[in-house]
């Protein structure tokens, strides 16, 4: 039997390798197989760590949650006050780029969300993280007086929430005409707009 710290390292390149294949392939047309071969691995290697792939999805899944939702929240919580955090949650909350594969699999998991109870709870999940996340921020700014929200707190965050998924979506999606510094500067003036105005960061 491997040891721990083998076992965790080959997981992890399992999972960096699923999130390759689909990139490549998309999260519905990929197989074990096309796993194994971007982890240089035979397909009995793959199951002798994960029972099937979409217990393997799962954890991409998790890893996904972790880079997109525990990273953000470690970030903002080193910015000095609400409106800084503000503009901290906006800009990690979107993709780098075209070619974020991480985010691409999230987004696919939205997809897939109807089609499995699983895929369901953690989609659903991550939903109640993000908007967790805006809504702290706003409540804060809200008790420290750097917002006046012309909504409330939860309907702004849902808000952001929404805009940030959709931008996300054009963004990976390849789509010109959004990107990552245009889809930020319009959330930002959103939240501006509605009394939260985030303050950059240099």
């Amino acid at each position: 039997m491997a040891r721990p710290s083998t076992q965790t390292a080959r997981r992890e390149k399992l999972v960096a390798a699923a999130l390759d294949a689909a990139s490549e392939r998309g999260l519905r047309s990929i197989s074990m197989t096309d796993v194994a071969a971007k982890a240089g691995l035979t397909r009995g290697a793959v199951l002798y760590y994960y029972e099937d792939l979409d217990e393997l999805l799962v954890e991409a899944h998790r890893a996904g949650v972790a880079r997109f939702c525990d990273a953000r929240d470690d970030a903002v919580a080193t910015v000095p006050d609400p409106a800084w955090q503000l503009a901290e949650a906006i800009r990690r909350g979107l993709p780098s780029g075209p070619d974020d594969a991480l985010m691409r699999l999230l987004y696919e998991f939205d997809v897939l969300a109807g089609n499995s109870s699983l895929h369901h709870e953690l989609v659903e999940g991550m939903y109640l993280r993000q908007l967790a996340t805006y809504r702290g921020i706003l409540e804060r700014g809200i008790a420290s007086g750097d917002f006046t929200l012309r909504l409330p707190a939860d309907t702004l965050a849902m808000n952001l929430v929404a805009l940030e998924d959709a931008y996300g979506l054009h963004i990976t999606a390849g789509n010109s005409l959004i990107t990552v510094a245009s889809a930020e500067q319009a959330m930002r003036d959103a939240a501006a707009a509605l009394g939260a105005a985030p303050r950059m960061l240099e």
